[in-house]
């Protein structure tokens, strides 16, 4: 399997973003968005999915984070999408439940190129310091738009604002990276009986 990399840019009159992904990375990331928050849940998709992840971001912060983490949500699946190309040899399908005290996050993604958000994700409060927490699904329905996946976000359990976030991003890694591994028995085999994804 060659290398999977990819170098995404997107610029609107909104927010101007540039991602490097190494999907066969070891974990390390910097990121430079101004949502400190996002930036802490990023580094635990990069640390849990073993993927190398590069992001800046400037965004139309002084009215709100909204446009910013939407954009980077859709500019990571552009480069999820670029870095797999044609899926072959991949597992498809990945899975993870991640506690971390009392909170219990489940995730199921299948990297079938058809997006699809099902967002079971309840908050005990609406904000963690001052990020909104209705943005995480802003973010994810932008990735699941543009890497093409279908991904299932399941808050089991939790009563802490910062652990339920920091379960579904952990999980989020890890389901990630239980689907885009290389599995030697399908070498060069699409994973779908269709033929394509």
């Amino acid at each position: 399997m060659s290398q999977r990399k990819a170098q995404v840019e997107r610029n609107t009159l909104e927010t101007q973003i540039k991602i490097d992904i190494n999907l066969d990375g070891s974990g390390k990331a910097s990121f430079s968005t101004g949502v400190p928050f996002l930036d802490h849940m990023l580094d635990q998709v990069a640390r849990h999915g073993l993927i190398d992840l590069n992001i800046v971001a400037k965004g139309d912060l002084e009215i709100d984070a909204h446009h910013t983490v939407e954009d980077i949500g859709i500019t990571l699946g552009q480069a999820f999408k670029k870095a797999l190309g044609d899926k072959k040899g991949i597992v498809r399908y990945g899975h993870s439940y991640v506690p971390l005290d009392e909170a219990l996050s489940r995730v199921v993604i299948d990297f079938s190129g058809r997006p699809g958000l099902f967002y079971e994700v309840k908050f005990p409060r609406a904000t963690i310091g001052s990020f909104d927490v209705d943005l995480f699904r802003e973010f994810f329905q932008g990735f699941v738009n543009h890497a093409g996946v279908s991904l299932h976000l399941d808050n089991l359990k939790g009563s802490n604002a910062h652990h339920v976030a920091e379960t579904i991003f952990k999980a989020f890694g890890r389901a990630i990276r239980m689907a885009i591994i290389a599995d030697p028995r399908m070498a060069g085999i699409m994973p779908s009986t269709k033929g394509s994804l």
